[in-house]
């Protein structure tokens, strides 16, 4: 009994949020993808959980842009977010120095019935990253 309970729970709560999660990532990769008119290709798992903390990436010539979307519901996520950044600094680095772009934090935000960019002056960040891998 309390065994069918904690599987209720895990399934009811970690499964859906987990699967919320992605949708959501997916959802605003698929987002940038029509504002870029780039290929965006999820970045393989260990990218992001070992190595570099990259959900999503952008290669240009033989060089590559990471994403990294952190969905976030207002102010109360802010403190984790400065958290997680000071933490994935090195790893963010790690990924530029391997693959010659930068990594960039694409902060979704649910409005209404649909996910937004929330800081949209990343996509600007991005296209001109793109720009200058282009060039090189």
């Amino acid at each position: 009994m309390v065994e069918d309970c904690i599987n209720y729970v895990h399934n009811l709560v970690i499964d859906r949020t987990y699967d919320g999660y992605i949708t959501e990532i997916k959802t605003i990769s698929e987002l940038l993808e029509k504002i870029l008119s780039i290929n965006i290709e999820p970045a393989p798992d260990e990218w992001d959980r070992l190595y570099y903390n990259v959900d999503f990436y952008i290669k240009i010539n033989s060089k590559y842009i990471g994403l990294h979307i952190k969905p976030v519901s207002g102010v109360s996520h802010i403190p984790q977010i400065y958290k997680e950044h000071s933490i994935q600094i090195n790893t963010h680095k790690k990924f530029t120095s391997k693959y010659g772009g930068e990594v960039f934090y694409v902060f979704s935000l649910k409005q209404g019935n649909k996910k937004i960019i929330h800081n949209v002056d990343v996509i600007d960040n991005i296209k001109k990253e793109i720009e200058r891998l282009k060039q090189n």
